[in-house]
Parts: structure tokens; C-alpha cells; sequence
């Protein structure tokens, strides 16, 4: 990365402040400033999400949101240069509202604050399109442009179609459709023309738009230097990947609200998320310049072309070093809230079920079966009522159980996990998950490891949920019968599987998108009744148990 001006010319170090830095390019772009020379400020609603990022000692971590003026201020105190890489997306109906709302703040603090630059990553739109006629999402993400534009602070939006990276949502449900259907029924989008970049791309120019003279301020297009079709997207993936020729008939009856619910059912990519992308594909969207390379130079071998970023992508996920996916950001829809303590839950009811297993291993070996759980392991309990339950989240418009995990090995706070989110990991002792599926209420499963003080370990296992009304209240009693066979089985076969012998644990595997699988730990089916070592507890609780 070529050295930044502030550096060249002996002065301070530029500050620069990242919001969204928990989501996929978020995630990405934090290390490519740092390696660049600059300081990182990043601004997150919850700060234990980046805890666990390999460069999460290396930056300042602001609580705050972009909505709440207060924390933008305090967040825009002494920073030179603000990235705005946050949207509203479903959010709800006044979507479109909050993201206005937001980037009014963002400009307004940034411009009060003295900040030198904004740079915004929003959609490259079509050209000649009435905005009244684009999907909400591109035109939410056209007016956070205009404002941002409007703050009074020099500002480069940058305006990209789809980005083929490892774990975006883009390639990812490129890649699903393209391997999963070697005969398709498309819709008419798929003849669309569209211009991909690859997230290299992307992550060069918005480091390199850092050092924009402040005289530049503008909208910029920015693309890969191919041009192609879905379709032809599809093929070339399947050229790369090594896959027969895919035979795809399109059909003119496909909306993209059927689309995004197809896409749902084959692909990780839930509805919610499907949704605003393939409404994007309803117009051509090409570059109309490339302006942005008299200002941040092209390197030899970029623009990345597509069969290359193809490439790279999958060796990505192929090596289990996808260093963030769309999941990273939570997704619509689902709860964020924190496992609760008191005093806030004085007086309400949450409702548990607890497991409590002898482990005749050392503790990390037990460990390592725990955080090793989800993905291609399944998590060893019946899992044909896992991959019912993740089918019919999915038909809800939830995430499924599909999204599997970013690394076969290794959890870290904010990882998706198929249908939970990682909220808290304490290596060697704790893991607890908080559930991104769609339910009447809030949900948690721990687990805990602990030394016997004999060589041998303790596991325990809680399963909490908190009812919202009537309904969560009917949910949790009509599915208590079923947890002896999911919970206690869960916590039965995990103890059997650290126990037995090395060589003959399944391997952890090595892609990093797997899907619900059971494995071979899987309790059979005939295991329903708990064993003597289990205890379950199923009433309300006026405080939640110790550990939180």
C-alpha cells in the first residue's frame, strides 16, 4: 500500500473512523487502513463483536449508533476522515426514514466536528431511471448519497453493484445457485447486465480515497472491468469452480419477491437479505465513468477481473480463511438483545433448561468439541428436529440453519453460527449463543466447561428463553417435552465425543460454510429419555442464573 500523504509529508497520523465495522466490509476495510498507516476509530452498538478480530487490539471502539447524535459527536471528536458503512436495511417498513435520518446526523456531527472527508460505499444505480422507480433499496441508498454529499464536508460516495468476495452476500448466492442447480428456472433478471468488482477492489479504493484533496467531492462509480449478465456470472462460476455446464431457462414470471423467497430455500441467504438484491437486478447497472482512477490509480492486474475474483473467493473458503461473510452484521429481524440480569428482569419470567455432564477428559479436550459445535459437526442431538426447525425458520423469512460457520475451528465474539449468533466466548470455559431464528421471544444456549480439579472435566449446559406474551409463554410449554431427546441428548453426545479417542474425532472440516448436518456424534434416535446425570429445570425464573 503506497505510504499516505499525512505520513509522506511528516505529519500526524490521520484518524479515521469506521461505522459498520462488525459487517462484511466493515470488518475487512479496519486492517487495510491500519496497514496503510492509519489510526482506526470504530463506532459499534455492541463493542464485544470486535473483540475477538484478530486487529481489535490495534483500534479505539466507540459505543454508539449512528442514529443517536450524542455518541456521533463523541465518536467525531478529533477524527479526520469518517466512513459511513451503515444502512437501515430491514429494519422495518420506515427503513428508508431511519437511513435518512442517520446520515443527516453522520453529516451534520462530521461537519461540526471539523472532519475532512466522508466516504460513503453506497449502490450504483441505472442510468435513466426515474429514482421513484428504483427498488427501496437502491433509492435509500441514492438519498444517504445526496445528503452525505449536502453535510458540507468534502464527500466521495462511491457506488458499487454486486461484490464478488469470499462471504459476501453477492457471491454467495451466486455461488449456492450455481452449485446446488445444475438446471434452473430463472427469472427474467437474470439477463440483466451488470458490472462486479471484487471486495479487493472496493477495500483499495476506500483506503485510497482517505487522501482525497479535499477540492474532490463527488459521486464516483466504481467496477470491475467486465461487463456480463447474471447468467453469464453463473457460467463463468461454474467455468472456475469446475462444474458441468449449467443448463438455466428463463422465465418472465418470477417477481422479486418470489425470487428472493427461492433464493431463500437454496441458498444461505435468507429472504430478507435476498430480497434487495435481486430487486437491484432489475435494471442494467454499468459504470457510467471511472473517474475514480485519476484520483486513486489502478495497481497492475486490478480492476480484478471476475473469473480471477472467482478465484480468490473460493480459495478463501475452500483454506477456511474467510475473514468476514454477510452474516457478519446482524441480520434483519433478529433480536440483539444481550443476555439479561437484574434489575431489568425483576418480576419477568425466563424459563430454562439445564444439563450437567462428568467429562473423563481434560478440559480442553472437552473444549475443543464444544467450540468445534454447528456447521458440518451438527450439534449432536436428533438432527432431523435441527433440520426442521432451520427449515421452518427459513419458511418464516428467518436465517435457517444454513449459514454454518466462518471458521471450521475457531469461534470469536459475533460469529453467525447457523441459527445463533456467538454473544460470549471465553475460551476454554464458556460459550454462549444467542438465537437469530424467529421466535415469540428471546433465546440463549450456554455451555460450560469447567476443570474437576481430578483431570477429568464438567460440562453444563443451559437452554434460556424469555417469553413475549401469550405466545412465547405456549412455545416454550409445547416444545418442553421435546427437550430431554434435543438438550439432553446435546449435552450426552458432546461428553461422548470429547471422550472418544483422538483418532477417531471426526476431523473438523475445512470449508467454512457448511451446512445442519448431524455428524456421526448424533444421538440415535432410540436416546429420548435423560440419563441420571441430567438435570433439567423448566419454571420460571425471577433472576437469571448465575454466570452472566
Amino acid at each position: 500500500m503506497a505510504e499516505t500523504g499525512d505520513r509522506a509529508a511528516g505529519r500526524e497520523v490521520a484518524t479515521c473512523l469506521v461505522t459498520g465495522a462488525s459487517g462484511y466490509i466493515g470488518g475487512r476495510l479496519v486492517p487495510e487502513l491500519l496497514d496503510a498507516g492509519y489510526r482506526v476509530r470504530c463506532l459499534v452498538r455492541t463493542p464485544r463483536k470486535l473483540r475477538d478480530q484478530p486487529w481489535a487490539g490495534r483500534v479505539e471502539v466507540v459505543r454508539g449508533d449512528v442514529t443517536d447524535a450524542g455518541s456521533v459527536t463523541a465518536a467525531m471528536e478529533g477524527v479526520d476522515v469518517a466512513y459511513y458503512l451503515v444502512h437501515a436495511l430491514g429494519t422495518g417498513r420506515d427503513f428508508e426514514r431511519t437511513d435518512r435520518e442517520a446520515a443527516r446526523v453522520f453529516g451534520e456531527r462530521a461537519r461540526r466536528a471539523g472532519v475532512r472527508r466522508l466516504i460513503y460505499l453506497g449502490g450504483l444505480t441505472p442510468a435513466g431511471v426515474p429514482e421513484r422507480e428504483l427498488s427501496p433499496h437502491l433509492r435509500s441508498r441514492a438519498e444517504v448519497g445526496r445528503i452525505l454529499l449536502g453535510s458540507g464536508v468534502p464527500t466521495a460516495v462511491l457506488r458499487a453493484a454486486v461484490i464478488i468476495g469470499s462471504g459476501s452476500a453477492g457471491f454467495e448466492m451466486l455461488r449456492y445457485l450455481t452449485e446446488r442447480l445444475p438446471v434452473m428456472v430463472t427469472p427474467r433478471w437474470v439477463r440483466t447486465r451488470i458490472q462486479p468488482i471484487a471486495v479487493r477492489d472496493v477495500l483499495r479504493v476506500l483506503v485510497g480515497c482517505a487522501a482525497l484533496p479535499p477540492e474532490v467531492h463527488r459521486a464516483f462509480d466504481i467496477g470491475g472491468p467486465e461487463v456480463l449478465t447474471y447468467l453469464d456470472m453463473m457460467r463463468r462460476y461454474a467455468a472456475v469452480a469446475g462444474l458441468p455446464r449449467r443448463r438455466i431457462i428463463p422465465v418472465p414470471v418470477l417477481t422479486p419477491r418470489l425470487s428472493s423467497l427461492w433464493i431463500g430455500l437454496v441458498t444461505p441467504v435468507p429472504a430478507s437479505i435476498a430480497r434487495p438484491l435481486t430487486e437491484s437486478l432489475r435494471h442494467e447497472v454499468v459504470c457510467r465513468d471511472r473517474d475514480i482512477e485519476r484520483y486513486v490509480p489502478a495497481p497492475p492486474g486490478h480492476p480484478i477481473d471476475f473469473d480471477r475474483a472467482v478465484v480468490l473467493a473460493l480459495r478463501r473458503v475452500r483454506d477456511a480463511q474467510v475473514a468476514t461473510r454477510w452474516s457478519s452484521a446482524s441480520v434483519p429481524g433478529a433480536p440483539s438483545d444481550p443476555l439479561p440480569t437484574d434489575p431489568h428482569w425483576a418480576g419477568g419470567s425466563l424459563y430454562g433448561d439445564v444439563r450437567e455432564r462428568h467429562a473423563e477428559v481434560a478440559p480442553d479436550v472437552l473444549w475443543d468439541v464444544v467450540e468445534g459445535i454447528g456447521g458440518e459437526h451438527g450439534w449432536y442431538s436428533f438432527p432431523l428436529a435441527w433440520a426442521v426447525r432451520g427449515w421452518l425458520d427459513r419458511l418464516v423469512g428467518g436465517v435457517g440453519l444454513r449459514r454454518g460457520r466462518r471458521d471450521a475451528r475457531r469461534l470469536r465474539a459475533g460469529d453467525s453460527l447457523d441459527f445463533w449468533r456467538v454473544e460470549e466466548i471465553e475460551r476454554g470455559r464458556l460459550l454462549r449463543l444467542r438465537a437469530e431464528m424467529r421466535l415469540p421471544g428471546l433465546a440463549w444456549l450456554e455451555m460450560h466447561v469447567d476443570d474437576d480439579g481430578a483431570g477429568g472435566a464438567n460440562y453444563r449446559q443451559r437452554a434460556l428463553f424469555h417469553p413475549r406474551g401469550l405466545l412465547g409463554h405456549l412455545y416454550w410449554w409445547g416444545a418442553s417435552p421435546f427437550h430431554a431427546v434435543v438438550f439432553g441428548g446435546m449435552a450426552r453426545n458432546i461428553v461422548r465425543a470429547a471422550e472418544r479417542p483422538r483418532r477417531q474425532r471426526r476431523p473438523a472440516p475445512r470449508p467454512a460454510d457448511a451446512g445442519p448436518g448431524g455428524g456421526p456424534e448424533a444421538a440415535p434416535s432410540g436416546e429420548a429419555a435423560p440419563s441420571a446425570g441430567d438435570s433439567a429445570v423448566r419454571a420460571g425464573r425471577r433472576r437469571p442464573p448465575e454466570g452472566n
